[in-house]
């Protein structure tokens, strides 16, 4: 199911190894853009930035170069000679050759600097004239390297950039190391790569290189790419638009290591047809090259056992006897000794060194040779599923037998909540079914596709409908495949409006049928139209055709739905339709998934105030999709319980679990505008402000693009929010106003659906616009005081404080913060009680010194981790420690016609601050100070501070 209605939004977007030089540096294009390392190379840059060195290590093709030549680049800027040398293996028994690449085009810079012995001995090395070995010159040839270094650092930063350290010459590594070591306080920066295979620890080659580096090196060891890292390194490189399960391929295939990535994916970009299921990825004759070379010291006995292995899910050497293979253990133990297998002394499994092995070394067998080995391991694996694949990668042609074990596997993957492995299997079972009998092979196609999208693979769903639908002519297999490509668009149902006309016409008079239909015309009134009304109608109606037609599983699905969109509604039948999308019979799958009946109760819990329970609900539906495999409905479950930690004040839970979730979601490329906007307001409460600003605004674009007006009001209010903490008050108003204008045209009524209302009529206070501050309360109040909505009208009591404190009725205020404190503590929102207690702390702060303290509010919020608000309260500390609050000062009656805050920002202006001040003074941003002032110069006529300070003059004249 590829939305969500809860949130109102989701997003589908579409052993040692050696590497030869030359081809290391051919692998597509290689720009200076850093995927992935931001930790290291942010690592990297501070060491260089403090005027230390860096050594950066990790196996062969895993981006050195790449991160070298970028901080290269970088820093060359700054120093004012900057030295290179990269070594190659072909050329590493040259001596002092990598020594000349660094310093034969300075050497007359530096020769006078030298003593005699030292310049002679140094030009005979790097010219090839004389003698010159460090057997015979060894000390003066070590004291020429230093003496040179230092005095090229006399006159200005060095930076030395060295790739390939492994590859250095034996002399010149040894002078380079020499002086490297005693360079002290000159100013003279190493930045060098070496390739290290095994871990830190045992890798000679990394303490062999970190000891001849200066004492301040700072190591920095390059690991794989993740597989979102990975994808975004594909289509930086012009590999874009890879299934998410080839990128999954392609992640696992290659280690997360980026060259292999990437030739991986040159590889598929170049292949006329992309594999089935089931059959490896096409393995590039180069990278075969590579990891194969050592296999022709194999015997082809032991060469046939790592076949067996690597055509297996889990080798083991049990598993490679039961599958004929008797000298496994001898054979196994060679193959490790040459590098082709890793030792793994917590079990016995049999591992390759790298995945990629195991992939070369399969595609590289002949296809009978690969069926023997399939054909193996059908008997020999203990487990249903694996047995049935591989009966089916060892069997030609259409087998209904074959096809029947496939189709039961993926059942039973489906049911230990494998939904990847059940599609993978479905479309084995497809393959091998005759196409005369039933069912036949496009019914089991379109299985797999709706497998793929419950495993959060929906472009793989779309191309599985995509097909079928060039042949299929039977109404219920094109309808269903339909809805396979409506699911798959995700929040961009807009995308395929072509399509609705398509399947209505497929659907006939079919009241099943139909039903699936008009459960998606829902979803399309809701997302493109932002029509609630429209969509609860469509889903009443697909609720009662699958009713007539016996289809529960849709009829629930339509009915959780119209419960959702009456709750947001605030329309009153809504939790009489909970009730009947509860109602039994139940469809296990529909109970817990992201838009069923339990997500549906759960919205109306929170909504409620009911934040125990709701909490107890959704930790239950997320272990059950958990353990279903359901992928896009964990993004969603994970993103629920931070909202429901978030209100009660937990933020540095919700600010753990809404990145959880947002991860997952990049990994998947499922609902990442729907994480980012829940990211962003975990991280506007218990994170980073600036961060949660980058996340509303991305969350915003995303809806933009999708054309989800519905999705693009939360999106919006996330961004007020975040704005309003950052104290751009401005901005807060301008994304808020909009989210109130989009709700309003939606339908929507229920003020406890988004929670943005408070917030508008906090920053139109700030703003100087108590007037449609009081209108957005009071509109907002008669509807939170029909459904009953506590927390909401605690909330708005709280807003309405301000904007009675800035018209000075300053008891009134208070009285109305003391209540709704009270009343948010009780309900058990921790986060807006503490905002609430803030607000009290400072308008009795503004009463006059000693009346007060911060404590309070600090307390709260240090219990709710909201670290961003507790840097509001410091600063509100400070800024009272300076001197009087800006309210009591002294303005001229020509202000009297200002609004507040346009009265407070011209009497700072009169005493002096700037506009800085001013900010830091009233909490709000630079730039809401700058539109309050044009708003000040355009009601008193003047046109600039100095008429203000003109103004205070002359009442003090008077």
């Amino acid at each position: 199911m590829g939305r969500c209605l809860t949130l109102a939004g989701t997003r589908h977007t579409r052993g040692a190894v050696t590497v030869r030089r030359d081809f290391a540096e051919s692998a597509g294009r290689r720009s200076d853009l850093v995927i992935g390392r931001e930790e290291s190379f942010g690592a990297a840059r501070e060491q260089l930035a403090r005027g230390g060195s860096v050594l950066l290590h990790g196996p062969a093709g895993i981006g050195k170069s790449t991160v070298l030549r970028t901080l290269a680049a970088e820093y060359a800027r700054t120093a004012r000679t900057v030295l290179r040398c990269s070594a190659t293996e072909s050329e590493s028994h040259l001596p002092f050759l990598a020594l000349a690449d660094l310093l034969g085009l300075v050497l007359d810079q530096v020769s006078h600097a030298l003593p005699t012995a030292q310049r002679t001995a140094l030009e005979s090395a790097l010219t090839g004239r004389g003698e010159s070995t460090l057997q015979r010159d060894g000390l003066a040839l070590r004291l020429a390297v230093l003496s040179a270094l230092r005095a090229l650092a006399a006159e200005g930063p060095v930076l030395v950039v060295a790739d390939d350290l492994q590859w250095l010459d034996p002399a010149s590594a040894e002078l380079l190391g020499f002086a490297a070591r005693r360079l002290g306080d000159a100013p003279v920066r190493l930045l060098c790569a070496v390739r290290t295979e095994g871990p830190q620890a045992e890798d000679a080659a990394y303490d062999r290189h970190l000891s001849a580096s200066p004492p301040d090196t700072r190591a920095v060891r390059l690991g794989p790419l993740n597989r979102a890292q990975v994808s975004t390194l594909l289509d930086e490189r012009g590999y874009s638009g890879l299934p998410r399960s080839t990128v999954r391929d392609i992640h696992r295939t290659s280690g997360g290591n980026p060259l292999f990535a990437l030739e991986l994916g040159r590889a598929l970009a170049e292949s006329p047809t992309p594999p089935r299921p089931g059959e490896p990825l096409p393995v590039p004759t180069s990278l075969r090259a590579l990891v194969l070379s050592r296999l022709e010291m194999l015997s082809d006995e032991a060469r046939r056992t790592l076949l067996v292995a690597s055509a297996g899910a889990r080798p083991t050497p049990a598993l490679l006897h039961a599958a004929g293979r008797e000298n496994a253990e001898a054979e196994t133990a060679q193959a490790a000794a040459l590098g082709l297998l890793a030792t793994d002394p917590e079990g016995p499994a049999v591992r390759f060194a790298h995945p990629l092995i195991s992939a070369a070394l399969y595609a590289e067998a002949p296809a009978p040779e690969r069926r023997a080995a399939h054909a193996a391991l059908s008997t020999a694996a203990s487990d249903p599923i694996e047995r049935a694949r591989h009966l089916a990668l060892a069997t030609t042609g259409t087998d209904p037998e074959v096809a029947a074990r496939l189709a039961e596997a993926a059942a039973l993957a489906r049911d230990r909540g494998a939904p990847s492995v059940a599609a993978s299997l479905g479309l084995l079972a497809a393959r091998h079914t005759p196409a005369d009998g039933p069912p036949g092979p496009d019914e089991r196609r379109l299985t797999a596709a709706e497998d793929a999208i419950t495993a959060g693979e929906p472009d793989l769903a779309r191309d599985i409908a995509r097909e079928v639908l060039t042949r299929a002519g039977a109404p219920g297999e094109r309808v269903r495949a339909w809805m396979v490509v409506i699911e798959a668009a995700g929040q961009a149902i807009g995308d395929v409006d072509a399509v609705f006309p398509q399947a209505l016409a497929d659907a006939g008079d079919d009241p099943r049928l139909l039903a699936l239909v008009h459960y998606q015309l829902a979803w399309r009134s809701l997302v493109v139209q932002g029509d609630f009304a429209q969509g609860r109608e469509e889903a009443a109606h697909a609720a009662r055709l699958a009713a007539r037609a016996g289809d529960r599983r849709t009829e629930l699905l339509a009915l959780a739905f119209q419960a959702q969109a009456e709750t947001l509604m605030g329309h009153p039948d809504a939790p009489a339709t909970i009730e009947r999308a509860l109602a039994e019979p139940q469809d296990a799958r529909v109970a817990c998934h992201h838009n069923g009946a339990g997500s549906s109760r759960f919205r109306w819990l929170v909504m409620s105030d009911r934040l125990a329970e709701a909490r107890t609900a959704v930790t239950g539906l997320l272990r059950e999709v958990r353990r279903r495999g359901m992928a896009e409905s964990e993004v969603h479950y994970l993103r629920f319980l931070a909202e429901t930690e978030l209100h009660s004040g937990h933020c540095g839970r919700a600010l753990e679990l809404a990145r959880e979730s947002l991860t997952l979601a990049r990994d998947a490329g499922i609902g990442e505008g729907a994480g980012a906007m829940q990211a962003a307001l975990a991280e506007a409460a218990g994170g980073d402000v600036d961060r949660a600003l980058t996340l509303a605004r991305e969350a915003v674009r995303r809806a933009e693009e999708d054309g989800d007006a519905v999705y693009l009001s939360r999106a919006l209010a996330a961004l007020g929010h975040a704005s309003l903490v950052a104290g751009d008050a401005a901005a807060a108003v301008r994304a808020l106003r909009r989210v109130r204008e989009l709700e309003a045209g939606a339908g929507i009524t229920d003020p406890a659906r988004g929670r943005w209302q408070g917030d508008l009529a906090e920053a139109l206070v700030r703003t100087g616009e108590p007037a449609e501050a009081l209108d957005v309360i009071e509109v907002t109040r008669a509807h939170a005081l029909r459904l009953g909505r506590g927390s909401v009208l605690a909330v708005l009591d709280r807003s309405e404080a301000l904007v009675r404190a800035a018209r000075g009725e300053h008891r009134a205020a208070v009285t109305r913060l003391t209540s709704a404190r009270e009343r948010l503590a009780g309900l058990g929102y921790g986060l807006e009680e503490a905002r609430a207690a803030f607000a009290l702390a400072g308008l009795r702060a503004d009463r006059g010194p000693g009346t007060t303290t911060y404590d309070e509010a600090a307390r709260l919020f240090r219990r709710c981790r909201a670290l961003p608000w507790l840097r509001q309260v410091e600063a509100a500390v400070t800024a009272r420690a300076a001197g009087p609050p800006p309210a009591r000062t002294t303005v001229p009656d020509a202000l009297a016609g200002l609004a507040p805050m346009e009265r407070q920002v011209a009497a700072l202006v009169m005493e002096g601050a700037t506009n800085r001040e001013i900010a830091g003074r009233l909490f709000v941003s630079v730039k809401t100070v700058e539109a309050t002032l044009t708003r000040v110069y355009r009601k008193l006529g003047i046109r600039s501070r100095v008429d203000i300070v003109r103004l205070a003059a002359g009442s003090r004249e008077a």
